[in-house]
């Protein structure tokens, strides 16, 4: 999968370049031009976090805040913050990461941080729980409360 930016209204494409057909821009239908497509960034993307991965995931962050999104399938809320934290990956530029964290999957991360409804937002700083959401947020509150992480 790469991205490739139309030359016509500027929105980023997801293109699968080795396909029989030419793509064209989801918005305007412009042909897109595959010989300027980029691999996305691994830090546009929200990563999977799990029991075993938890720990080295944070403390590879080192000082950069790491947003983690308790989550589960079955979860319509869930489902709801979901593309929030796609964008929220995608908006990063590096100064942050959002993890999501399946915690059906992960019982023994969710019973650490006490974690009993969900949707639940973790930020994490340094190795620390810094700050804790419960429930759908809209993107403002969240990115609110990475903001905060940051300074």
């Amino acid at each position: 999968m790469s991205i490739v930016t139309c030359s016509k209204c500027g929105i980023k494409n997801r293109v699968e370049p080795k396909s029989d057909m030419i793509p064209q821009c989801g918005r305007c239908g412009t042909p897109l031009d595959l010989s300027k497509a980029q691999a996305p960034s691994q830090d546009t993307r929200p990563i999977t976090v799990t029991d075993a991965s938890f720990d080295q995931q944070l403390s590879a962050a080192g000082n950069k805040p790491i947003l983690v999104d308790a989550w589960a399938p079955w979860c319509g809320p869930c489902r709801i913050v979901g593309p929030i934290m796609d964008q929220l990956a995608a908006e990063s530029a590096g100064k942050y990461l959002v993890a999501k964290l399946n915690v059906d999957e992960n019982p023994q991360v969710a019973s650490r941080f006490q974690i009993a409804s969900i949707p639940t937002m973790l930020i994490f700083k340094n190795g620390k729980l810094l700050d804790r959401l419960v429930g759908a947020q809209p993107k403002k509150v969240i990115a609110d409360r990475l903001a905060q992480a940051l300074t």
